[in-house]
């Protein structure tokens, strides 16, 4: 069964085209190091909630916009390995390759998927080896997650 690790955090609205630069050279790590994909995920409709949500978790300010992003791996174990050579690859040196964002109020961890769903339409697009999935079936597949 995969793991991910997700990302939460606020990156200055005028800062989007740098964020997707940089994301774009540094998610290629990930993928080097065994990621099946990552995806990168401006925020487009995040509700202010009455107790909780994600601005306030990464203390979102004025004029910056919420990133949810994960990382999907096949395995805990290839996560881990491949995450220990990303954190030295020097595409992710803070020193030369500054974030265009706090990094200090970024949240993120690791999950272990406990129920997958998938559409008939998506099984059929993992099936043909793409990378994203096509709109199709609201038809679905449950598969427990196995560990």
């Amino acid at each position: 069964m995969s793991y991910i690790d997700g990302v939460v955090l606020a990156v200055p609205t005028a800062n989007k085209k740098k964020f997707v630069t940089q994301a774009s050279d540094t998610d290629a790590a990930f993928i080097e190091q065994g990621a099946l994909r990552v995806l990168e995920c401006w925020g487009d409709d995040v509700p202010a909630g009455k107790l909780t949500d994600f601005r306030r978790a990464v203390q979102a300010k004025d004029g910056e916009t919420v990133v949810f992003s994960w990382i999907e791996w096949p395995d805990k174990e290839t996560r881990d390995a491949g995450m220990a050579k990303v954190m030295k690859d020097p595409r992710l040196n803070m020193e030369t390759h500054p974030m265009p964002f706090d990094g200090k109020r970024m949240i993120f961890g690791g999950f272990a998927p406990v129920v997958e769903l998938l559409s008939d339409a998506h099984q059929h697009h993992l099936l043909r080896g793409a990378s994203s999935p096509s709109r199709g079936s609201d038809e679905g597949k449950h598969r427990p997650a196995r560990h």
